[in-house]
Protein backbone atom coordinates (compact mmCIF):
# COMPACT_ATOMS: atom_id res chain seq x y z
CA UNK A 1 0.00 0.00 0.00
CA UNK A 2 1.07 2.97 -0.91
CA UNK A 3 1.15 6.48 1.54
CA UNK A 4 -1.03 9.39 0.87
CA UNK A 5 -0.12 12.48 0.78
CA UNK A 6 -0.63 14.10 4.44
CA UNK A 7 1.99 16.09 4.64
CA UNK A 8 4.44 19.23 3.56
CA UNK A 9 7.23 16.10 2.89
CA UNK A 10 4.57 14.53 0.35
CA UNK A 11 3.59 17.34 -1.57
CA UNK A 12 7.11 18.39 -2.03
CA UNK A 13 8.03 14.84 -3.22
CA UNK A 14 4.81 14.78 -5.34
CA UNK A 15 6.22 18.61 -7.06
CA UNK A 16 9.82 17.58 -7.60
CA UNK A 17 8.81 14.25 -9.44
CA UNK A 18 5.75 16.15 -11.25
CA UNK A 19 8.07 18.51 -12.38
CA UNK A 20 11.34 16.20 -13.72
CA UNK A 21 8.53 14.61 -15.90
CA UNK A 22 7.40 17.70 -17.16
CA UNK A 23 11.02 19.40 -18.22
CA UNK A 24 11.44 16.36 -20.16
CA UNK A 25 8.24 16.19 -22.00
CA UNK A 26 7.94 16.72 -25.71
CA UNK A 27 5.08 18.22 -25.57
CA UNK A 28 5.10 20.70 -22.65
CA UNK A 29 8.75 20.55 -22.00
CA UNK A 30 9.58 23.46 -24.25
CA UNK A 31 7.42 25.70 -22.62
CA UNK A 32 8.98 25.50 -19.63
CA UNK A 33 12.40 25.34 -20.90
CA UNK A 34 12.44 27.12 -23.85
CA UNK A 35 9.45 30.11 -23.50
CA UNK A 36 9.29 30.33 -19.91
CA UNK A 37 12.47 29.68 -18.60
CA UNK A 38 11.56 28.56 -15.64
CA UNK A 39 13.59 29.38 -12.65
CA UNK A 40 12.92 26.01 -10.57
CA UNK A 41 14.49 26.87 -7.50
CA UNK A 42 12.82 30.21 -7.33
CA UNK A 43 9.70 28.07 -8.89
CA UNK A 44 9.61 25.21 -6.41
CA UNK A 45 9.06 26.19 -3.11
CA UNK A 46 5.72 28.45 -4.46
CA UNK A 47 4.50 24.81 -6.37
CA UNK A 48 5.46 23.38 -2.48
CA UNK A 49 3.27 26.71 -1.13
CA UNK A 50 0.19 26.34 -3.55
CA UNK A 51 -0.17 22.79 -3.04
CA UNK A 52 -0.01 22.77 0.51
CA UNK A 53 -2.55 25.34 0.61
CA UNK A 54 -5.27 23.71 -1.62
CA UNK A 55 -4.02 19.58 0.03
CA UNK A 56 -3.45 20.64 3.83
CA UNK A 57 -5.28 23.25 3.78
CA UNK A 58 -1.87 25.41 5.24
CA UNK A 59 -3.12 28.80 5.87
CA UNK A 60 -1.47 31.48 4.60
CA UNK A 61 1.38 29.09 2.63
CA UNK A 62 0.43 30.84 -0.58
CA UNK A 63 -0.38 34.15 -1.48
CA UNK A 64 -0.49 35.12 -5.66
CA UNK A 65 -2.27 34.98 -8.75
CA UNK A 66 -1.16 31.80 -10.16
CA UNK A 67 -3.94 33.09 -13.53
CA UNK A 68 -2.00 36.24 -14.42
CA UNK A 69 1.09 34.50 -14.93
CA UNK A 70 -0.45 32.13 -16.99
CA UNK A 71 -1.55 34.92 -19.12
CA UNK A 72 1.36 36.49 -18.81
CA UNK A 73 3.24 33.37 -20.45
CA UNK A 74 0.00 32.97 -23.11
CA UNK A 75 0.95 36.29 -24.76
CA UNK A 76 4.83 34.38 -25.47
CA UNK A 77 2.86 31.20 -26.98
CA UNK A 78 -0.61 30.30 -27.00
CA UNK A 79 -1.73 27.66 -24.20
CA UNK A 80 -3.25 25.09 -25.91
CA UNK A 81 -6.09 22.47 -24.69
CA UNK A 82 -3.64 19.93 -25.28
CA UNK A 83 -1.06 21.47 -23.03
CA UNK A 84 -3.34 21.52 -20.29
CA UNK A 85 -4.47 17.96 -20.66
CA UNK A 86 -0.91 17.08 -21.08
CA UNK A 87 -0.10 18.52 -17.65
CA UNK A 88 -3.05 17.09 -16.17
CA UNK A 89 -2.08 13.63 -17.31
CA UNK A 90 1.25 14.06 -15.96
CA UNK A 91 0.37 15.22 -12.69
CA UNK A 92 -2.78 13.00 -12.15
CA UNK A 93 0.08 9.84 -13.10
CA UNK A 94 2.65 11.15 -10.90
CA UNK A 95 -0.13 11.00 -7.71
CA UNK A 96 -1.03 7.04 -8.77
CA UNK A 97 2.75 6.17 -8.67
CA UNK A 98 3.48 7.81 -5.49
CA UNK A 99 0.30 7.92 -3.25
CA UNK A 100 -2.74 6.50 -2.85
CA UNK A 101 -5.85 7.30 -0.17
CA UNK A 102 -8.72 10.68 -0.14
CA UNK A 103 -5.64 13.20 0.05
CA UNK A 104 -4.06 11.18 -3.94
CA UNK A 105 -7.95 11.80 -4.90
CA UNK A 106 -7.84 14.96 -3.97
CA UNK A 107 -5.05 16.14 -5.63
CA UNK A 108 -6.16 14.84 -8.81
CA UNK A 109 -9.46 16.34 -8.56
CA UNK A 110 -7.77 19.74 -7.63
CA UNK A 111 -5.55 19.26 -11.27
CA UNK A 112 -8.30 17.89 -12.98
CA UNK A 113 -10.02 21.56 -12.00
CA UNK A 114 -7.72 23.87 -12.30
CA UNK A 115 -7.38 22.22 -16.10
CA UNK A 116 -10.87 21.99 -17.17
CA UNK A 117 -11.23 26.31 -15.28
CA UNK A 118 -7.86 26.96 -16.86
CA UNK A 119 -8.75 25.44 -20.58
CA UNK A 120 -11.20 27.78 -22.33
CA UNK A 121 -9.42 30.96 -20.63
CA UNK A 122 -6.56 30.16 -22.97
CA UNK A 123 -8.14 27.68 -25.44
CA UNK A 124 -11.52 28.32 -27.24
CA UNK A 125 -14.67 30.97 -27.66
CA UNK A 126 -14.00 32.31 -24.57
CA UNK A 127 -10.33 32.70 -24.53
CA UNK A 128 -8.44 36.10 -23.51
CA UNK A 129 -6.29 37.58 -26.02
Amino acid sequence: MKPDISTPADIRLLIDTFYVKVQDDALIGFIFNEIAHVDWPKHLPVMYAFWEFLLLGTPDAYRGNPIQKHFDLHKKIPLKTEYFDRWLSLFQTTVDELFEGPGAENAKFRAYAISETWKPKFDGPFAVS
